[in-house]
């Protein structure tokens, strides 16, 4: 049996990553799970410079799911270089770094200084809000979409992995302007924005009001939007969006994907990425499945 895929030329032994934010730089889950049964661990958020992330609270949960809003608070890429590449590299998976920013220089200047670091793959952030332009994130216009992945694109000595937001109208569209501009894989989807009120104090939950929703409420609406992608494109796509389990990601994998990332799911399951692993062998050996290939976009 063959759980094997190749994401622009870096092959993981199987299928399931790690979603960026919610698996730290894989340290902490590293005394609950075994991170050599996992395909890549895909980091939280890496800035040019440490950020402080937003005041608290930043976490909610809501029905099917959770809310947050941490603001991607990370150490820099200097303490990532430094501490984190090390610690990864005792484990057999691929490291695969998401990059954030706040304008494009930032971008550029993580992308810069991750050059000849002994990583397999970069991920960019682009639902980050964009200083330059008011706040708005990067990620919801097309033209911005094609310009910044562009330019970080010039940057990188890696395959670039584009994040799509589904904060759009058609996901499609971003992800052909991603592609345009230079995207080798494209990775969707992020979290979608949402509230929690608590009317008994009559005040949002949130310090900062709105927060990413993610969790299995999103599934459906993830689901949708990757094989809509993956329809649209012709690059390696990869799924999450609310994924728990092994049949969550044969979910993902039918509609197009070549692999799926696990992220709310770890912090009420720290195994969830294994135990997810273990679920596709046990569907392929049902089903008579040879090569995970076999049932890649098979939905037409």
């Amino acid at each position: 049996m063959n759980t094997k895929v190749n994401i622009c030329g870096v092959e993981l032994k199987n299928p399931v990553m790690t979603a960026s934010g919610t698996f730290g730089s894989g340290r902490e889950y590293s005394e609950l799970t075994d991170l050599n049964k996992i395909g890549a661990v895909v980091v939280k958020g890496v800035a040019a410079e440490p950020w402080q992330g937003n005041p608290p609270p930043r976490i909610a949960e809501v029905y099917g799911g959770m809310l947050n809003s941490v603001g991607l608070q990370n150490p820099g890429v200097d303490y990532f270089i430094e501490n984190d590449i090390p610690f990864l590299r005792q484990y057999d998976t691929k490291i695969v770094v998401n990059v954030c920013g706040h304008s494009i220089e930032q971008y550029k200047s993580v992308t810069r200084r991750l050059r000849g670091q002994d990583i397999d793959l970069l991920e960019l952030n682009i639902s980050c809000p964009n200083v330059d332009e008011g706040g708005m994130s990067f990620g919801t216009d097309p033209v911005m979409v094609e310009k910044v992945v562009y330019e970080v694109k010039k940057e990188a000595d890696k395959p670039l992995i584009v994040k799509l937001s589904p904060n759009v109208t058609d996901i499609t569209a971003t992800a052909k302007a991603a592609v345009k501009g230079g995207a080798d894989a494209l990775s969707l989807i992020n979290t979608l924005t949402g509230m929690k009120i608590d009317i008994h104090r009559r005040a949002p939950v949130l310090y900062r009001k709105i927060g990413g929703m993610s969790g299995p409420a999103v599934k459906p609406i993830a689901l949708r939007m990757v094989y809509e992608v993956c329809r649209c494109v012709d690059v390696p796509v990869i799924g999450m969006g609310g994924i728990s389990n092994g049949e969550d990601a044969i979910e993902f994998i039918m509609a197009g994907a070549t692999a799926v990332a696990i992220g709310t799911a770890n912090f009420i399951n720290p195994t969830a990425t294994a135990d997810t692993v273990k679920g596709i062998e046990e569907y392929m050996a049902k089903y008579g499945i040879e090569d995970i290939s076999e049932i890649r976009g098979i939905i037409e």
